[in-house]
């Protein structure tokens, strides 16, 4: 089985300081540092995707509803697009950017600096399996794991090493993506 780990978001804007922190996020930048630090034979190829906006149209809002539409976040080329300084990018192969011009959630709708898919990047990888972590669960960490499921990719979220935006929509995506089929799993 060859396994990738698809480490989801883990940007300053989303860790506690950014415009949008989510409790957790720099303590999961540092586990994930750790798991991949003492763990990389674990995977034959490790994916970190980003929120990268550049004219993300109505998915910035001044009113935001934070369902739909966010306050600004992640803009591309702006201090708080980058990777959190806690996450050691040595051991990152490939980075996947999203969301430049419209909303994305998943992983599997960015496209590497190569231009390639997600999916084309883990496919030519000759990935079958998949571990996920990163921020938030509730949003980019589920989407990602859902579509990688739907892609026909053996999933695991490493929940020990997310952070999600609030306990209840956390629980919630963890349990709607068990009843999908994906293994909630800890590293």
């Amino acid at each position: 089985m060859t396994r990738a780990l698809i480490v989801v978001d883990v940007q300053v804007d989303f860790c506690e300081g950014g415009s949008l922190a989510v409790a957790g996020g720099a303590q999961v930048a540092r586990r994930i540092s750790e798991l991949v630090a003492a763990h990389r034979d674990r995977y034959d190829l490790v994916v970190a995707t980003r929120d990268w906006h550049v004219a993300p149209g109505a998915h910035f809002s001044s009113a935001p509803d934070y369902v739909d539409t966010w306050p600004a976040h992640c803009v591309a080329g702006q201090p708080g697009a980058a990777f959190y300084p806690e996450l050691d990018m040595a051991g990152i192969d490939v980075v996947v950017s999203k969301g430049a011009h419209a909303a994305a959630y998943s992983g599997f709708e960015g496209n590497a600096d190569d231009g390639r898919s997600l999916d084309q990047v883990l496919r030519e990888a000759g990935v079958d399996s998949v571990d996920v972590a990163g921020i938030a669960t509730d949003y980019c960490v589920r989407a990602t794991a859902l579509d990688a499921l739907a892609a026909g990719f053996d999933v695991t979220v490493l929940s020990d090493l997310c952070a999600g935006v609030t306990p209840a929509t956390t629980a919630a995506s963890l349990q709607e993506l068990e009843s999908a089929g994906v293994v909630l799993g800890s590293s």
